[in-house]
């Protein structure tokens, strides 16, 4: 069909969640091993143009507000002409791995996200 499947863009984005987290200094599988697991409970998009297969796309992510229980993460998707295609957003969760239970940003996570906070 020419164009990416939209279903695509949501692994797109968890790519994206994983970079920016070893941007800040942390593997997504080191904050596993200390035990938080991070599960989405909420997915928006909105595109605004389509993507092709085998255009290269360079996905900007951010976190806009201090984390509490949850963190939310914003995504504008361009192609390679640096046209903005899509406008995202994901709210996940901190789980405790061991209770299973919602949990506050822990501090180790904490520390490296005012780490590197740009207003």
């Amino acid at each position: 069909m020419k164009y990416v499947y939209y279903g695509n863009y949501a692994e797109y984005l968890e790519v994206a969640r994983v970079e920016l987290f070893r941007i800040l200094g942390i593997s997504y599988d080191e904050i596993e091993k200390r035990g938080i697991w991070l599960p989405v409970s909420e997915y928006k998009i909105k595109y605004l143009k389509p993507a092709f297969y085998d255009e290269i796309l360079e996905i900007h992510t951010y976190v806009k507000k201090v984390p509490g229980v949850k963190i939310e993460f914003e995504y504008e998707i361009y192609n390679d002409s640096k046209q903005k295609i899509t406008e995202a957003s994901t709210t996940l969760f901190f789980l405790d791995a061991t209770t299973n239970k919602v949990s506050r940003c822990p501090d180790f996570l904490m520390e490296l996200i005012q780490k590197n906070w740009k207003e």
